[in-house]
């Protein structure tokens, strides 16, 4: 098999998925070099911000768009719930804060019932039950209420994280119906620059050119997971897309072992395979 034989879609999921990987890395990396979570997502806000302003000038549209509430909304939970993952990913192996950011499918389906409408499926039943089963495998808690597997407190943050982002995901769904998507994107980074830049305060590090660089990075390797899923999105259906997505979780725990040398735990391997497992369900099986 060549290159040119593998489907479009396919080609782009995979760059996604692998920009996205490539982040998670580089935040990881930087975070190593003592500089803040809140400067890292300033870093990437400021990236993204001029990437998403020229995209909304290119077709000539008004950056502030139509239901300011709910794009401020989307902006502030987006923000939050990038903290949280952020802090995740800086504090647990790679593979672990990758698989645990996968239970969002769960949340968003919750989410949908009660603020879309939208009914819950048995393939969104089977998704729940099994993202829940996976956790509790991957944290292990003991009969005392100790955690045997991972910090609780990552954890606690990765969850969190990945709620923020089925809340994000359900007003990016509202949103939709008014607003073009240049536009939704565009405000993300207009929320989380001033408030991580507000919320960083006095606590801001002066980076060297190696930190400089891997900042940078987080911003491009974003831009690139962002690009490539937008354009798999548009040349394949969203099923499809979304389960070829989930091999970001290999390249996560292949970069882990690379370039920090964290083997993943045979926990992490059986939880992971049910959280995956259940979100392949949610999005193949419409039923």
């Amino acid at each position: 098999m060549t290159l040119s034989t593998v489907p479009v879609a396919t080609r782009y999921i995979l760059l996604s998925a692998l920009g996205f990987a490539m982040m998670s890395t580089c935040v990881k990396t930087v975070a190593g070099y003592g500089i803040p979570v809140l400067e890292i997502i300033a870093a990437r806000a400021s990236v993204s911000l001029l990437l998403s302003y020229l995209d909304v000038k290119r077709k000539h549209l008004s950056v502030w768009g139509h239901n300011h509430l709910l794009l401020v909304a989307r902006g502030t939970v987006g923000t939050l719930a990038l903290v949280c993952i952020y802090y995740a990913v800086s504090t647990l192996p790679l593979a672990d804060a990758t698989v645990l950011q996968y239970t969002h499918p769960a949340f968003t389906a919750i989410l949908a019932l009660f603020f879309l409408g939208e009914s819950v499926k048995r393939s969104t039943v089977i998704c729940i039950i099994l993202s829940f089963i996976g956790l509790i495998v991957m944290v292990r808690p003991g009969a005392s209420g100790a955690m045997l597997g991972l910090p609780p407190l990552s954890v606690m943050a990765a969850l969190i994280g990945a709620f923020g982002s089925a809340v994000a995901y359900v007003l990016v769904r509202r949103l939709s119906q008014t607003e073009d998507s240049s536009v939704i994107i565009f405000y993300f980074p207009l929320i989380a620059l001033p408030v991580s830049l507000l919320l960083l305060g006095k606590n801001f590090v002066f980076p060297d050119f190696n930190a400089l660089l891997l900042l940078l990075l987080v911003g491009v390797f974003t831009q690139v997971g962002q690009v490539g899923l937008t354009k798999a999105m548009a040349a394949e259906k969203a099923g499809k897309v979304t389960s070829y997505s989930y091999i970001q979780v290999i390249f996560s725990a292949t970069l882990g072992v690379v370039f920090f040398g964290e083997l993943p735990t045979l926990w992490t391997l059986i939880g992971g395979t049910l959280i995956i497992s259940g979100a392949l369900v949610n999005a193949l099986w419409k039923v």
